[in-house]
């Protein structure tokens, strides 16, 4: 980690053992390492002050000592890695003007420099709570995904809206093909998300929202309670998580 970095922040990496689709993963192993410290190593290469793992049992907890990192048990209720990021924040004491980011547990092949860049981002946004990045979408079938989660943005590059449908859809054109023939652009929202804290203490602290509930996208109540998300193209590209065992083993196959 560089700690004479400019931009003051930490990294919490939320790590849930309960996961559905695939119990236990953040400890599965990946090239003779559980996934959760290859997601560690990846974010002790950028210029955070702190890395943090914040679990949910104590067998992930024990796991993360083991290979050095600084870990933290959290409440196994939460319903989200944003809530578990508030909790970590909470216990260890930091202040509301913190800078955190926050990276899954399920992310072995984030880039460094994309951790920086999203901190970067919100401290260069002064009128944004939070910043996050997104990827330019190529291909049809992506777009027509409800699993992508597609953005679109104003001239400033902050968010409108997040949606698992079709936005922006395209009325002029037979199909999604010939949009993006014409020059229509799409772009998937990666979740990688740089919090100041107060914000992420505001949010953490309300109910769910009405379109949060009807897409299942957290980041929609921040949007719904008059939050500013800043955006950017990530400056490098950034494999999907891993979220089932075709995900596992196709990782594990770039490893």
């Amino acid at each position: 980690m560089n700690r004479n970095s400019p931009i003051a922040f930490h990294i919490v990496i939320p790590a849930r053992f309960a996961s559905q689709r695939l119990p236990g993963k953040v400890l599965l192993d990946l090239a003779g390492r559980p996934m959760l410290q290859h997601v560690w190593q990846r974010a002790t290469e950028s210029s955070a002050e702190s890395v943090v793992i914040a679990a949910d049992d104590e067998r992930i907890v024990a796991v993360a000592r083991s290979f050095g990192a600084q870990a933290v048990l959290t409440n196994s209720e939460h319903q989200s890695g944003s809530d578990r990021v508030a909790e970590c924040a909470l216990q260890l004491g930091w202040p509301d003007d913190q800078l955190v980011v926050n990276l899954q547990g399920d992310e072995p092949l984030m880039p460094a420099a994309c951790l920086d860049q999203v901190a970067a981002l919100l401290h260069a946004q002064a009128d944004c709570e939070v910043a996050s990045l997104y990827w330019p979408i190529t291909d049809a079938t992506e777009v027509r995904n409800p699993n992508v989660v597609k953005v679109i943005t104003d001239t400033e590059n902050r968010a409108l809206c997040f949606s698992r449908a079709v936005i922006p859809f395209a009325r002029d054109y037979p199909d999604i093909d010939a949009a993006m023939l014409a020059g229509i652009e799409w772009k998937r929202h990666l979740g990688l998300y740089a919090y100041r804290l107060a914000a992420l203490r505001h949010y953490t602290a309300s109910e769910p929202t009405p379109l949060e509930q009807t897409e299942r996208l957290e980041q929609l109540r921040i949007m719904e309670q008059g939050g500013r998300i800043a955006m950017a193209r990530a400056c490098e590209f950034i494999p999907t998580g891993i979220d089932t065992q075709d995900d596992l083993e196709r990782i594990r196959g770039l490893i």
